[in-house]
């Protein structure tokens, strides 16, 4: 497991995290992370290739022996909101905060290279280093590294994130579905205003937006298999700016979440059903635009049972919680969509520190010994696979 080495760079690992957290960049606007990575990766020996997909980059350690290539992954974009956070290490960048873990991913990844790639001796074969940009707006930068080879030769991906759910020294998983499609709608309705004292003379979005949301509603409910899973959300409706004017039009936009392609497909054709029917039944004419981001994540089965012998070597067993499956989104599914793996979660939660803000917080922060877990996690299972 190469405890004592690992525990030995904690601090370092720390102090890497902590640079980031106080550098971040937004998705698609990454420049000095990748730089910061590649002179990290440079500085250890370990072969680099920068610039994948775009902004990518990926690092390789070869094995004294030869073997089969295993790869890990790490993101290290931030987000678009101010770090509210009272601490030393906050955001130096006004409106951008790394409020969802990157930072700690990126660093635990960089902790893990340099670790390995001081024990080639134990590597049969290689560790493929995948550091990835822009995991937080779609399309992801994990399609665009896939693209420009990143997975070349690979035969199993595994990926961690933080998570502010889970107290930290514990770990969770799941066999099969883990994540859910994150998928993106945007509904406009053009009707006729008018007075608002004359109503009857328009063709009125507001009330045609109404009666729509409900009846979106009757999709997940009564159309869709009660076995299956999917949420359709609305999560923002515009029109109007008078109290006393109808307006021209009203858009709707919001979020369908699903874990079967089949299931995705049904609630799409359905929806546009509801739009049509409702349209033409007021008078008023629509556009439906519908937008696929990331797929489910599914784990593979024979990559997960590895992961959990793994983590038994790390902490005690009732510390190895599998989970149930979530509605959020993550493009790791793209790697899983072409090779074996899986993908879990580390605990960052420290309710003793007040370290219990959500992701995607103002305020959101980790208990950093859950960068030591990560890795500890990350290497063993990188090693065990290449052993087995």
């Amino acid at each position: 497991m190469l405890t004592t080495e690992l525990k030995s760079i904690h601090e370092e690992m720390i102090e890497m995290r902590r640079h980031l957290h106080m550098n971040p960049e937004l998705s698609f606007q990454e420049v000095k992370t990748p730089a910061y990575i590649v002179a990290f990766l440079k500085q250890h020996g370990i072969e680099v290739r920068e610039k994948v997909g775009g902004r990518g980059v990926v690092g390789t350690i070869k094995g004294d022996q030869p073997g089969k290539t295993v790869a890990l992954r790490a993101d290290f974009d931030a987000l678009a909101m101010d770090d509210e956070k009272d601490v030393p290490y906050q955001s130096k960048v006004k409106g951008v905060n790394h409020a969802c873990g990157h930072d700690g991913h990126t660093a635990t990844l960089l902790g893990v290279a340099k670790v390995l790639s001081q024990h080639t001796h134990l590597i049969k074969g290689e560790v493929r280093l995948i550091f990835q940009f822009a995991e937080e707006v779609p399309p992801g930068g994990a399609i665009d590294m896939i693209a420009d080879d990143c997975l070349l030769g690979v035969d199993a991906i595994f990926g961690t994130h933080l998570s502010s759910r889970l107290p930290v020294g514990a770990f969770n998983y799941t066999i099969g579905p883990m994540m859910a499609s994150a998928d993106k709608f945007t509904i406009e309705l053009f009707g006729r205003g008018g007075h608002g004292a004359a109503p009857h003379q328009t063709v009125d979005p507001i009330v045609l937006s109404a009666q729509l949301i409900t009846m979106m509603q009757t999709v997940i409910s009564r159309r869709i298999n009660p076995i299956s899973q999917g949420v359709l959300t609305f999560g923002s409706v515009h029109a109007g700016s008078a109290f006393n004017v109808i307006p021209d039009k009203a858009m709707l936009i919001g979020t369908v979440r699903t874990f079967d392609k089949e299931v995705q497909q049904l609630i799409t054709e359905e929806m546009e059903k509801i739009i049509k029917g409702l349209c033409d039944a007021a008078g008023a004419t629509y556009t439906f635009e519908y937008t696929k981001g990331y797929p489910a994540l599914v784990n593979h089965e024979q990559a997960t049972k590895l992961l959990i012998k793994s983590l038994e070597k790390i902490v005690p067993k009732e510390k190895i919680i599998e989970m149930d499956p979530m509605m959020g989104g993550e493009d790791f599914a793209y790697y899983l969509e072409q090779v074996p793996g899986t993908f879990f979660n580390t605990g960052a939660r420290n309710d003793e520190k007040g370290i219990t803000y959500p992701h995607h917080h103002p305020k959101f922060d980790i208990d950093e010994d859950s960068l030591l877990y990560a890795a500890q996690a990350l290497v063993t299972v990188a090693l065990d696979y290449l052993n087995q």
